[in-house]
């Protein structure tokens, strides 16, 4: 579920609601195409899973939950005695959650509509809580791991999955430059929110050490991305990439078009007799609540 990064500049210069309609509208297209971008990711949010601790029968926190897909791989593992709740800026993510839930046959999923910083502390606490794909695009991921403590059990365990490095993930790193290149933006600063800010040797680390979590681990996984084509790959990050459709949204329909033409010539690199292959490279890091 990103010059500059767009991302950060929104939650900079704009309301919260100028960061929340980036996700809205990305929501239908993410919801799209959820299901092809995961399928490879099964294993990597397995480990994401089992490196927050979850077991049957425990409260979970989904953090950035997107439209759903490892909070449903969440909620399968907590089982029915457990439960879920899929926490989303994206009133609209949250729309295909319930329904992705409700079609899995699944009633221990929960929503709730807030950004991370902003988590209520009265809330009931959590047995634990994981965050795929979301914390590098926080505006400030220290806050939101601060707030998240709020809610957390004394020696609950956070973990949260995010991309490496530009060079370990050529199909994003590429195609992220293609696009900030057309709008003539340059790529975040250090930190700044953005697909490879937390990916760094020891920086996702660091930021958990620094909000205050401890028994801090880190482990490195891999994902693929299989497709019929290339042409299907550059529509999936056209409709449902939030942070890269951001970073031209300011540009002429004219303009966007020979953008996403250079991404798509771009994506044919990944492109060989059995279609479309990128391989992702992800680093998971986790930690617990203090006692």
């Amino acid at each position: 579920m990103t010059s500059e990064n767009p991302v950060s500049r929104a939650a900079e210069t704009t309301p919260k609601s100028g960061l929340r309609s980036t996700w809205e509208k990305a929501a239908p297209g993410w919801a799209k195409w959820e299901g092809e971008f995961s399928a490879g990711l099964s294993a990597a949010t397995d480990a994401l899973i089992d490196m927050a601790a979850i077991r049957p029968g425990m409260r979970v926190l989904d953090l950035a939950c997107g439209a759903g897909n490892q909070t449903i791989q969440t909620a399968r593992r907590v089982g029915p005695s457990g439960s879920v709740v899929a926490c989303d800026i994206s009133a609209t993510m949250l729309d295909h959650v319930r329904q992705n839930a409700a079609a899995a046959n699944l009633k221990n999923i929960e929503t709730l509509e807030s950004a991370a910083e902003d988590l209520d502390e009265r809330l009931p606490p959590f047995d634990a809580a994981i965050s795929r794909l979301g914390l590098m695009l926080f505006p400030s991921p220290g806050r939101a791991l601060k707030a998240l403590q709020h809610v957390l059990k004394p020696d609950a365990r956070f973990a949260a999955l995010v991309f490496t490095t530009p060079e370990s993930n050529p199909f994003m790193a590429r195609s992220m430059a293609v696009l900030l290149r057309r709008a003539g933006k340059s790529p975040p600063k250090p930190g700044q929110p953005g697909l490879f800010a937390l990916g760094g040797k020891g920086i996702l680390e660091g930021l958990m050490r620094d909000s205050g979590l401890v028994q801090i681990q880190t482990k490195l996984v891999t994902a693929s991305l299989n497709l019929p084509s290339a042409s299907h790959a550059s529509e999936m990050m056209r409709e449902a990439f939030g942070a890269y459709r951001a970073v031209v949204a300011d540009l002429s329909d004219t303009e966007k078009l020979k953008a996403w033409n250079e991404v798509y010539e771009c994506h044919k690199q990944f492109e060989g007799v059995d279609g479309f292959r990128a391989q992702f490279d992800f680093i998971i890091g986790a930690g617990a609540k203090a006692a």
